[in-house]
């Protein structure tokens, strides 16, 4: 670990159920590096991340902040590098060194991120209700529908790749096994048919056998519902 990288020095600002959260809390767990929590409420008084406190933190009002001394950083992805970044080289590494491994890990966490988590987080959904008076029904339908898209594509960039390993790439974690586990996490909780996407479902099972993988889950959370 870097000397501006004290081990008890960092502090997640997250949801138990934010899959961005949980994007963090997997790189936090695999780096080895101990943090205090600090749960936001995305739901409970209209939504703590909406409060004063924290949009100071954030201006998005979102979740996760990662607070490292007097340091703060925003978005998962960017937290995630910033950690790869501090933790020093002893740590397992998040993106690989080779340039072209780094911009294939790089592409498949974006994939989850951009292209497939923006359409279905908690403000859309929010969104979809309030000012376009969709019913839980039709969000659902969304929901599942964008997943499924996401995931078709993900599924054949891993099957076809002789890249991928145990995990997305190789048989060690990286940024995109830290976007892709927390996105089969909301798939379940909201009835996505996974069949057709097995080589998915394989990185899933081996990641949730990971300790790291496995300290991160939603339900192992201290605000855990």
């Amino acid at each position: 670990m870097s000397a501006d990288a004290e081990p008890d020095d960092f502090t997640l600002h997250d949801y138990w159920r934010s899959s961005a959260s949980y994007r963090v809390r997997i790189g936090l767990n695999l780096k080895g590096l101990r943090y205090a929590q600090k749960p936001v409420h995305l739901v409970r008084n209209g939504g703590e991340q909406h409060g004063a406190e924290h949009h100071a933190l954030n201006p998005m009002d979102a979740v996760p902040v990662l607070v490292h001394g007097a340091n703060v950083i925003r978005q998962s992805l960017a937290i995630l590098e910033y950690l790869d970044e501090v933790a020093g080289p002893a740590a397992p590494r998040l993106l690989p060194v080779d340039p072209l491994a780094r911009a294939r890990v790089r592409s498949l966490a974006l994939l989850i991120a951009c292209d497939v988590h923006p359409l279905n987080n908690l403000r859309a959904m929010q969104y979809l209700e309030r000012e376009l008076g969709a019913a839980a029904d039709v969000r659902e339908t969304w929901m599942r529908h964008w997943m499924a898209e996401g995931f078709r594509a993900f599924e054949a960039l891993l099957a076809t790749d002789a890249a991928t390993g145990l995990c997305c790439h190789g048989d060690t974690p990286t940024l995109a096994d830290a976007c892709l586990i927390p996105q089969v996490y909301n798939a379940n909780r909201f009835g996505v048919d996974l069949a057709p996407f097995p080589t998915i479902r394989r990185v899933n099972e081996h990641c949730l056998s990971l300790p790291a993988f496995d300290a991160a889950r939603p339900e192992r959370q201290p605000d855990a519902a």
